[in-house]
């Protein structure tokens, strides 16, 4: 890997983390309600993705699809809401789970065979999830936990129906222009809770513009230079670097449910995608 794709790396896991430390500073210590959040944030993503498009020179903002679109409001929104009553680390632990674990169930359901290793590392992954929202002191708030858990799914649905486009940017640019109706919808639906500051808008478009549309066309240049097992991996980091974050910044307490917690999704996950890399490699080259 070079020295260039490790810091595009990087960078791209600090902005994916960082979105969930932006969301939850702004829902818990600004006046912003989370359906302008969510406005907010589709709105600057859609805005940075089309300016990234001029840049390069291209118009395809007609690229994506409102299935994509539809499933990317549903991954914001519960985003948002579900990080009213959740710290930041356990929100991005469960998001992440959901998103890999319903990838990796579509991938089993629709044929895809699993070694022992793999299956092994999939149970493992859901009984983390498990013990993080089993009841106890340390739980987090159910319908929260609920919320970000479609959250994820909806990730995962909309990372699917995006497997193999031709231009990653466009389509991304398309989805977020698509899914600025439905925030606005929501947001007028939500009327009666309507709240805002100039820090919360500051923080929503942050989240927007710069660590999601700056964030993704990062990511988009760091995949060009790494390897499909190297791009799962390294973004197993995110949920370590946004629970740290949290501790650090928000004064988040790192309970031990959360790190025996972390450390079964997590490896459970490092388990799939190190059983899928052997498989890869004693599979006979084609004739």
């Amino acid at each position: 890997m070079s020295t260039r794709t490790l810091l595009l790396t990087a960078l791209a896991m600090l902005a994916f983390a960082s979105n969930s430390l932006l969301c939850r500073l702004a829902l818990r210590e600004t006046d912003i309600d989370a359906a302008s959040f969510t406005s907010l944030r589709i709105l600057a993503g859609a805005l940075t993705l089309w300016l990234l498009l001029r840049v390069r020179l291209a118009n395809r903002i007609s690229a994506g699809s409102w299935p994509a679109a539809t499933a990317l409001f549903v991954y914001a929104a519960g985003f948002s809401f579900a990080y009213i009553n959740l710290d930041t680390g356990a929100g991005a632990l469960i998001l992440f789970g959901a998103v890999q674990l319903s990838m990796l169930t579509w991938g089993f359901y629709h044929g895809e065979r699993m070694s022992f290793m793999a299956c092994s590392g999939l149970m493992l992954a859901f009984t983390g999830l498990l013990v993080l929202l089993l009841p106890g002191a340390s739980k987090p708030p159910s319908g929260a936990a609920l919320l970000m858990l479609v959250a994820g799914v909806a990730w995962g649905i909309y990372s699917l129906i995006g497997r193999g486009v031709k231009d990653p940017l466009a389509s991304t640019a398309g989805n977020f222009l698509r899914a600025v109706p439905m925030a606005l919808l929501l947001s007028v639906l939500l009327l009666g809770q309507f709240s805002w500051d100039m820090q919360g808008i500051l923080y929503a478009l942050l989240s927007g513009a710069l660590t999601s549309g700056v964030g993704y066309a990062i990511w988009y240049t760091a995949l060009r230079g790494l390897q499909s097992l190297q791009a799962a991996s390294v973004q197993l980091s995110v949920p370590i670097i946004a629970a740290l974050a949290g501790s650090l910044l928000l004064d988040e307490a790192l309970s031990v449910r959360l790190l025996i917690s972390a450390a079964a999704v997590l490896g459970g996950i490092a388990l799939v995608l190190s059983a899928r890399q052997r498989s890869t490699n004693a599979a006979p080259a084609p004739r």
